[in-house]
């Protein structure tokens, strides 16, 4: 793809978008398998949809922080190769969908005109940095821990340590104790702290959402800023090397964590200590000053009572004086490209340039003179973004689900969309409401973060006595961010059919206005406990009588089926032998590279990955579980070196494991790259063999 050669100034990218051009051609050409292409395509941002044909497209803002300029291009970018709907995620991201498949590297092209990247938004990597929306205007914050989400998201994107993990890895930054990045359910999650006047954080390690959640543990209850990027990459060295590769299911960093337990965890840590090529890492702890808005127009307002609810729902302190925040709610995180780009021009203009997407679909704007409010209420409502209710209980998360996503079981904007509506016209005052948090996925994955929702729905199946099938609701109570790394998860009370949704919610918020005495919605359900919800709900359990509409989902005009695809939400497993053995030649490539461009420690992991790739093939052919990296090295051993099948002047143990005794040198990194090339030679040489006498 030569039309954009000239437009994309950095190198790296140049290469990262035409080496997706030319996997795409050949996989299209049956010369690339299609394991190794998802695999290849979801690091790159490309996301297979439940429609055969198109794909989802996902862009990654590193904690969801956009400039005017970047809204544009990717408004831009939305209507020239999707459909000028934009979706916010639960991550931070903008999704766009119905992409063709042969137009994603010029898509992303574009996108880096303006530094929007998608690399490693989807797949097996270190996944798109989240961090509290008031990151830098929050007046509870210590810092602002944007510059340091911004630090952490550059060093490891493209970090060969981080790109090919059993799982994928997500990390958050909060402002503050009130943990509002939700650090607890986070593979490594960071809170602001300063200690002895120094800026640090505490740190929380192996939490996660799911058909399992767990509460991350405390890595660190105080970690100097400096440290943080260096503890990282020890933390991902580690879940690389023992994480688990063959069971998707197990496969995340919380499964590891409780297999190992935290101090065995932090022995192997130590154990990389030497790996990591940098003991600490200064982070600029200054942000560039915001620009300064020019002064809003004097305007008439029509209706002040809807402005004044709009001002005490949708507005936020800032610690700034002078300034305030907006919070637009974001119906179900979908915008277009219409909005989008006035939006871009109200921020540009009006305030300093920038917004923020925020963890439950929102946009926030920040930096907005306060003499400015009736302007921006009137432009806002122009647009149709000026909904009442921003973070409130009004305001319902929820994945795309059926909509677009392989994974969903049963819909859940239909029912998000059905729950809002009776929100707005029977529980009004809930828009002023931020006591209950309700939340939705279309699946167990927990996309829509449901399991640690006040109230959460999870889409389901539910089979009748007559064996028909139905859309169903996990209805789970409960949930919540405590704040400073303490969360509670949600109790699954019931599975009800879908289209009793909304009597559940009838019933769950009549039961609480009645019996709660203003606690938040958390402290009474653990007052009540879960027996006495499942009493309540039991009426809408029963499948006996179902009518035919019972049998349609939300939003959708024909009879339920289940369908599920194949997930690519966090990329696939490859155990093809000749593969592995031609991603070994690419890894000792990217290794050479590095050591050219002087990339000690690059070049290390590059080396590493090569001759852990090799020796997993060669178990792989020998019909040999290969479900860790660990377990690799010490298989190989077992049935490959001591047996003399492959031949080698030490251990592959003692040869691979180099990279933790020694420095990450240039001497070293030249030396192992030969060693790694030897062991590939020896490696391909064997397989040879066995397939001539095969």
């Amino acid at each position: 793809m030569k039309s954009f050669r000239s437009e994309i100034e950095d190198p790296l990218v140049e290469k990262d978008i035409l080496e997706l051009e030319a996997k795409i051609r050949a996989y299209k050409e049956g010369e690339l398998h299609e394991e190794k292409f998802r695999s290849l395509r979801l690091a790159r941002g490309v996301y297979g949809q439940r429609q055969p044909g198109v794909q989802m497209v996902r862009i990654k803002i590193p904690y969801g922080k956009l400039s005017a300029q970047q809204l544009h291009r990717i408004a831009d970018v939305a209507d020239e190769y999707s459909t000028g709907r934009l979706h916010i995620t639960t991550r931070q991201d903008i999704q766009i969908h119905y992409v063709d498949l042969d137009r994603t590297p010029q898509l992303w092209a574009e996108l880096e005109k303006d530094k929007v990247t998608l690399r490693e938004a989807c797949g097996n990597a270190v996944r798109n940095v989240t961090a509290s929306e008031l990151a830098g205007i929050d007046p509870a914050e210590p810092f602002d821990v944007s510059p340091y989400a911004q630090a952490l998201f550059e060093y490891f994107l493209r970090n060969p340590v981080g790109q090919e993990l059993g799982r994928k890895f997500k990390v958050s930054f909060s402002s503050s104790e009130s943990d509002t990045g939700l650090s607890y359910m986070h593979d490594l999650g960071f809170i602001a702290k300063i200690q002895n006047g120094v800026s640090g954080f505490k740190v929380m390690i192996g939490g996660g959402l799911g058909s399992q959640p767990r509460h991350a543990d405390v890595l660190f209850d105080f970690l100097e800023s400096e440290r943080i990027i260096p503890i990282m990459e020890a933390v991902l060295r580690v879940f690389d090397r023992h994480g688990e590769r063959k069971s998707r299911a197990r496969a995340r960093m919380k499964f590891l964590m409780k297999d190992l337990g935290l101090e065995k965890f932090r022995e192997l840590l130590e154990l990389e200590e030497n790996a990591v090529p940098i003991d600490t890492l200064f982070i600029d702890p200054n942000p560039s000053n915001p620009k300064e808005a020019k002064k809003a127009p004097a305007v008439h307002l029509e209706n002040k009572i809807l402005f004044e609810e709009w001002k005490s729902a949708n507005i936020i302190a800032q610690k700034q004086p002078g300034f305030v925040a907006i919070g637009i709610k974001v119906f179900l995180g979908d915008f277009y490209t219409n909005q989008a780009r006035q939006l871009a021009d109200l921020v540009e203009t009006y305030a300093a340039g920038e917004m923020r997407l925020t963890l439950r679909q929102n946009i926030l704007i920040p930096f907005v003179p306060i003499t400015s409010l009736p302007f921006f209420f009137n432009e806002l409502q122009r647009l149709g973004l000026s909904d009442i209710g921003y973070n409130k209980a009004i305001d319902i998360t929820a994945c795309p689900g059926t909509d677009t996503c392989n994974l969903g079981i049963a819909s859940s904007t239909g029912i998000a969309a059905e729950l809002e509506r009776i929100l707005r016209l029977e529980y009004p005052h809930y828009a002023g409401n931020s006591d209950v948090v309700i939340k939705i996925s279309g699946c167990m994955n927990a996309c829509g973060q449901h399991t640690m929702a006040h109230i959460g729905f999870q889409g389901m199946s539910i089979r009748t006595p007559d064996k028909r099938v139905a859309p169903a609701l996990q209805v789970l109570l409960g949930g919540g961010n405590l704040g400073n790394g303490e969360g509670i998860f949600a109790d699954k009370v019931c599975k009800i059919p879908s289209k009793r949704g909304p009597q559940a919610l009838r019933l769950i918020l009549d039961d609480y206005e009645t019996n709660g005495k203003g606690e938040p919605y958390h402290s009474y359900y653990a007052e009540k406990g879960q027996m006495y919800f499942y009493e309540l709900l039991k009426p809408l359990i029963n499948t006996d009588h179902l009518t035919n509409s019972d049998f349609v989902d939300w939003g959708a005009d024909q009879k339920y089926k289940k369908a599920i695809g194949i997930g690519e939400c966090a990329g696939v497993v490859i155990d093809l032998v000749a593969t592995l053995l031609l991603e070994c030649d690419e890894k000792l490539e990217e290794s050479c590279e590095a050591l050219k461009e002087e990339k000690w420690a690059a070049s290390i992991y590059y080396s590493y990955s090569a001759m852990i790739n090799a020796a997993k093939a060669l178990l792989t052919s020998e019909d040999t579980s290969t479900n860790t990296h660990a377990s690799i090295i010490k298989d190989f051993d077992i049935y490959l070196t001591s047996t003399q099948k492959l031949q080698l002047d030490t251990s592959f143990e003692a040869k691979v494991l180099q990279l933790n005794s020694n420095a990450p040198t240039s001497i070293f990194a030249h030396s192992y790259w030969v060693e790694a090339k030897d062991f590939i030679s020896k490696a391909k040489a064997y397989r040879k063999l066995e397939l001539e006498h095969a």
